[in-house]
C-alpha cells in the first residue's frame, strides 16, 4: 500500500536550491560601434534558495569576479548587477534588495511585484522536473547603450526619452516544487519558476540544477547598505544615467 501511494502521488518539495544560467543579449541595446567591442551575450550563474515562505536570489560566489563588461577600453558598465541579492518573504509581502553602484551599497525594501500571470496548458521537463507554462506582459523601457569613438565629442543632442513598451514574459514553473519563488522579479506562480524568457530571448533564465537546501541559516535578508525606498533608489539611478549620458559611454534609460 505504501508503495502504491508513493508512486501514485507526486512528492512535493518545499525547500531547495536552484542554479540558473542567466543569458542576456547585449547587442540588442548597443549601437554598431559598441557591438564590435562586446560579446553578444552576458552569461552568468545565479542561485535561488527557497522555502514555502521565503526565497533569496543572488549570484553564485564564483561569478562574483571582476565583470568582463567593465569600463576598460570603453566597454559597458553594468549598474548594480553581480553584487546584488534579493530576499523575499511571501507571507509578509515583503522584498529586500541589496545592490551596489560604483562602490555605494543600497538596501531597498518594497512589496512583492504582482504579475498578472495567465496559466497555459503546456508542459515540459526542466532539470528533471515537470513544469507548466505561464505568460504575462509587463511594461518596461528598453535600455540603449552607445559609445562615442575616441577623439570625438559625445553626442550633444539627447534623443527623446524612451516610453515604456509591452514586454512579453514566458515562465515555466515546477509543479512539484511547492513555493512561489523565482529568479529576480519573476515569481508568484503555483511552483518554483525554473525557466523565464523575457522579451523573446532578450534575457533568459534556465535552471541547470535543483538540489536540497542543506543550511536554512543561509536564507536571510541582507542588511548591508544605505536604506532607501524604491523611489529614492530610482532617483539615484536617474542621476547616474544622466551623468553618463554626456560621456563617451551613454546609457539612455533601461529595462
Amino acid at each position: 500500500m505504501v508503495f502504491l501511494i508513493s508512486t501514485g502521488i507526486m512528492a512535493q518539495t518545499k525547500e531547495g536550491v536552484v542554479i540558473y544560467e542567466r543569458k542576456q543579449n547585449m547587442h540588442r541595446s548597443a549601437n554598431e560601434e559598441m557591438r564590435a567591442m562586446i560579446p553578444e551575450f552576458n552569461i552568468s550563474k545565479q542561485m535561488l534558495l527557497f522555502t514555502e515562505q521565503q526565497s533569496l536570489y543572488k549570484a553564485l560566489p564564483e561569478d562574483e569576479a571582476p565583470d568582463p563588461f567593465n569600463n576598460k577600453s570603453g566597454a559597458v558598465i553594468m549598474l548594480g548587477g553581480r553584487s546584488s541579492e534579493t530576499y523575499v518573504h511571501f507571507g509578509e509581502n515583503r522584498k529586500v534588495k541589496a545592490t551596489e553602484i560604483f562602490g555605494e551599497a543600497f538596501l531597498i525594501t518594497d512589496t512583492i511585484n504582482k504579475h498578472n500571470w495567465k496559466l497555459v496548458d503546456e508542459t515540459k521537463t526542466i532539470a528533471g522536473h515537470l513544469c507548466k507554462k505561464a505568460v504575462t506582459t509587463t511594461k518596461s523601457v528598453r535600455q540603449t547603450v552607445r559609445i562615442s569613438a575616441a577623439g570625438k565629442e559625445p553626442d550633444k543632442v539627447n534623443p527623446p526619452t524612451p516610453k515604456p513598451e509591452d514586454i512579453e514574459v514566458v515562465a515555466w514553473y515546477a509543479v512539484d516544487l511547492h513555493s512561489s519563488a523565482g529568479p529576480e522579479n519573476y515569481m508568484g506562480l503555483p511552483g518554483v519558476v525554473l525557466e523565464v524568457d523575457v522579451d523573446h530571448n532578450g534575457i533568459v533564465f534556465s535552471a541547470q540544477e535543483v538540489r536540497p537546501l542543506s543550511d536554512l541559516s543561509q536564507l536571510k535578508a541582507p542588511k548591508k547598505g544605505r536604506k532607501v525606498t524604491p523611489e529614492e533608489y530610482n532617483k539615484e539611478m536617474k542621476k547616474i544615467v544622466e551623468n553618463m549620458g554626456s560621456g563617451p559611454i551613454q546609457i539612455r534609460s533601461g529595462m
